[in-house]
């Protein structure tokens, strides 16, 4: 059984497409039967941009192990860069308040 349900989430960036580059401003994330990936069951994540007519979007079908595992990437990533980024800034003595914030919490 489908259950159809989409959380959908504003973003800021942009994907490569089979057209090339595109902004993108929107990403559907759904739990549910895949349209191409061999599963029962994947995370499909669309990014599409709405204020263009989201005629274009880039897809991905992942296995829910997958998906975990890539949420536990993306925060190390993104730790390990705001880390990175702090340790630069403060080397040159331009940390500012918001990012000594975003440095202490990790």
């Amino acid at each position: 059984m489908c259950s159809y349900i989409v959380e959908k989430t504003k973003v800021t960036g942009s994907a490569k497409g089979p057209s090339g580059w595109m902004r993108v401003d929107t990403a559907n994330v759904y739990y549910d039967h895949p349209y191409h990936a061999p599963l029962d069951h994947a995370l499909g994540i669309d990014f599409v941009c709405e204020a263009d007519g989201g005629r274009e979007r880039v897809a991905v079908e992942l296995s829910r192990e997958s998906a975990l595992e890539l949420i536990d990437r993306i925060k190390a990533a993104l730790k390990s860069g705001d880390t990175a980024h702090a340790t630069t800034m403060e080397a040159k003595g331009s940390l500012v308040g918001s990012e000594r914030e975003v440095a202490s919490l990790f």
